[in-house]
């Protein structure tokens, strides 16, 4: 039967509202580490339509479709996307946080944090948790990646940061507390406006009862709540109040946690009906800090540069260089002496490490700062290389509670994936340099 004209655009154009089959694609050859911890599979095969995982197998054993794309990972590692549970995509590695905050904020949403984004994604971090930004930013950022506009990685935002009272000029990312009622105030403005994570620092300058609202708020809210552990009243006081991670080692040039902080942690860590009690404890800069000012080469890698505008790599070029010089650096040789042994009173403390790495802050760029992390767990703080590397995937999908859909390579999961040349339980750093990269089924690299 002939159709009419009127009635051939019609087909035509209900035709070409009907999406196609999305092609298979296979990942063929690699030993896959898949995140949970178990022994590597030889020879995988990853099969992938849309942007979740449908299959994972071996060679003979899962056969591939004769029609499927097929990109080869033979001779690689083969593993989830990276997450990294601390970065600041505002800030890109300057040394001087008054001018950067002076400067910037207005080329912050449309240059600097996709630029960060991006570097983030081209690292092989496929996920991230970006801990304070402003918050219309943050939320726009965010989206753009998730509709494909830029490239990134997924990211979990928790806008500006919470504390007693912002820095002078700070204040469109720092936002203050006053009493009870503008902490839960604050929190629901946060929530309301779509943030994934509470970040809350200085607690201690604030009340008990200000630091129990926000955390009772947030998780009221279904957020769940960052807090530094810088001093250990912040982390008396956030424990107390029920946050569910705490950043960064701290403790300035302190031989270690004081025995009350580290029954408390025990304790917490006993509950099982809590759940884990995790820790970033972002901790790479410590200790490569006098290797870097001896061998400052790599502060002219060019992939910190990538989508950076030109006028703000010379700025941030001229703010390094005297790298040795830095006020913000001069304590961190006497505290690199002091990471080692917190870092283990953490471990037998019982919490659950994730990798984070401030990256942002003077002299760390999204560009490495991850495989820096993780080179110094391994390499430096002895710790096993697949427990390194779940700390980077599996946990932090279940520290955000989105393991259902992230953190290992398994059916049904977003295939977010990558590869790298080598063993990467045997030398951790090839991580700096990921070959194939994979997010939600798209190869981006």
């Amino acid at each position: 039967m002939k159709l009419r004209p009127f009635a051939l655009a019609a087909f035509l154009s209900l035709a070409l509202t009907i999406p196609s089959p999305a092609r298979t694609v296979a990942l063929v050859g690699g030993r896959l580490i898949d995140g949970f911890g178990g022994p590597p599979l030889a020879n995988s095969v990853i099969l992938i339509e849309g942007e979740r995982i449908t299959a994972v197998g071996s060679v003979g054993s899962l056969a591939v479709p004769p029609d499927a794309e097929v990109i080869s990972t033979e001779g690689m590692s083969v593993l989830p996307g990276l997450w990294d549970c601390h970065v600041h995509t505002m800030l890109l590695g300057h040394s001087n946080y008054e001018h950067w905050d002076k400067t910037y904020p207005t080329r912050f949403g449309s240059e600097i944090m996709p630029a960060a984004a991006q570097q983030l994604l081209m690292a092989g971090v496929t996920s991230a948790r970006d801990l304070g930004a402003p918050l219309k930013e943050s939320i726009e950022v965010r989206e753009r990646i998730k509709r494909g506009d830029i490239p990134g990685p997924t990211l979990y935002v928790s806008g500006p940061f919470l504390q007693h009272e912002p820095y002078p000029g700070t204040e469109q990312f720092r936002w203050g507390i006053k009493g009870v009622a503008d902490a839960k105030a604050k929190v629901k403005q946060l929530a309301d406006a779509g943030v994934n994570i509470i970040k809350l620092i200085d607690q201690d300058q604030m009340t008990p009862d200000e630091v129990k609202a926000i955390v009772d708020e947030a998780h009221a809210r279904k957020l769940p709540v960052v807090a530094h552990g810088h001093r250990p009243e912040e982390i008396r006081r956030g424990l107390a109040a029920g946050a569910d991670c705490f950043e960064h080692t701290g403790l300035a040039t302190s031989p270690g946690y004081p025995d009350d902080v580290l029954k408390a942690l025990a304790e917490r860590t006993a509950k099982m009906s809590l759940g884990p009690l995790f820790w970033c404890p972002t901790i790479e800069g410590f200790i490569n800090y006098e290797h870097l000012i001896q061998n400052p080469e790599q502060l002219d890698d060019p992939a910190w540069q990538v989508g950076v505008p030109a006028d703000i790599v010379a700025d941030i070029k001229r703010s390094l260089a005297q790298p040795g010089q830095l006020a913000y650096y001069q304590i961190t040789p006497l505290r690199a002496k002091t990471v080692k042994t917190k870092f283990k009173q953490l471990q037998d403390a019982g919490v659950v490490l994730l990798i984070g790495t401030d990256s942002g802050i003077p002299m760390k760029f999204h560009s490495n700062s991850t495989w820096h992390e993780l080179e110094a767990w391994v390499n430096h703080l002895g710790v096993d290389p697949m427990t390194a590397l779940r700390a980077a995937t599996y946990w932090p999908a279940v520290q955000m509670k989105v393991d259902k859909d992230y953190g290992s390579v398994s059916a049904g999961k977003f295939a977010d994936i990558i590869a790298v040349k080598g063993d990467v339980l045997r030398h951790i750093d090839v991580l700096q340099r990921v070959d194939v990269i994979v997010k939600h089924g798209k190869r981006v690299k």
